[in-house]
């Protein structure tokens, strides 16, 4: 039985996170602010006596024996990040410091869960782990990709200097239930557009492209990254690389649903990016072949039955 510190554990993932490493027979330490994070996403694990719910900001020090961190605290949908993007690049760097000064202490292993969006707006397609991105360091967006893009520096620093045991994975859009449904993320807000019969709303032509991975894929993927061998420290993006359109995906929610509603088009977001693809090469070498399987019309069926239980 290991000891496993996971923070953001009542958010989307961390909840399906915390779910699986308890179900592998770990202890698991869960620390959330709730800014994001929900305690619905977690209330079937707390009569579990193994699960331990800790309401913890990471920009304060926190301090625990452990094994291994998860570090995915941190909001993520661009509504969130941007309501308080001083609070959000705080997090994403004031939190890397604490939590690696923790796994340096204790000698655990610590994984940092960063982001696609380091490749910003990407001049490069599909996106592999050497491109360096294309990044808008004083946007609307910013505090997030900036904020990431400097936890792996972080991450990296500490493995060099102080031999902290680190793996870094770059996470593609993801969704599947536990999403929070006014998150302002596409997939969350298309679902709850069509269920609720309101206009579908896609910002700009419709035609930028995303990949969606199911969580199930990602938790999997992670869970292989903190096992995969010392010297393998990442990054390593996991995603599904299938590509879709804003509008194929709205299109698939709409029949998924039996709605009624209409799509409309409003103004791009700034820096909004065109196109968004992991290239999973790496992955699939080092993690014993790892490779997303839940395809997207199914991951949406189980998305839309956990949010119709919610209506």
């Amino acid at each position: 039985m290991k000891k496993i510190l996971i923070t953001g554990g009542a958010g989307f993932v961390g909840s399906h996170l915390c779910e699986r490493l308890l179900n592998e027979g770990n202890e698991v330490l869960c620390l959330d602010n709730y800014f994001t994070g929900d305690k619905k996403n977690i209330l079937k694990l707390l009569d579990n006596p193994y699960f331990e719910m800790i309401r913890h900001d990471i920009t304060e020090p926190y301090y625990a024996e452990v094994d291994e961190i998860y570090n995915l605290a941190c909001p993520a949908s661009p509504f969130h990040y941007q309501f308080n993007p001083i609070k959000t690049m705080k997090t994403s760097v004031m939190g890397a410091i604490n939590m690696l000064g923790l796994a340096k202490r204790v000698g655990a292993k610590i994984l940092q869960a960063s982001t696609s969006e380091v490749y910003g707006d990407p001049a490069v397609h599909p996106q592999p782990e050497s491109y360096w991105g294309h990044v808008n360091p004083i946007g609307i967006r910013s505090c997030y990709d900036e904020g990431k893009r400097c936890a792996e520096t972080l991450f990296m620093d500490y493995h060099i200097q102080n031999k902290v045991a680190i793996k870094i994975v770059r996470i593609f859009n993801t969704y599947g239930p536990n999403m929070n449904p006014s998150d302002g993320r596409v997939v969350s807000n298309f679902i709850m557009q069509a269920l609720r019969g309101e206009n579908i709303t896609i910002f700009g032509d419709g035609l930028q492209t995303r990949s969606f991975q199911y969580v199930d894929d990602l938790v999997e993927g992670m869970i292989r990254v903190m096992a995969s061998d010392p010297s393998f420290l990442g990054p390593v993006n996991l995603g599904n690389p299938n590509e879709f359109t804003m509008l194929e995906l709205a299109q698939a929610i709409i029949r998924l649903t039996n709605s009624k509603s209409s799509i409309i088009y409003m103004p791009l977001p700034q820096d909004d990016p065109k196109q968004r693809q992991p290239d999973i090469s790496l992955a699939k070498e080092r993690l014993n072949g790892w490779k997303p399987y839940i395809e997207l019309e199914e991951g949406l069926g189980k998305t839309i039955s956990y949010f119709e239980s919610l209506l």
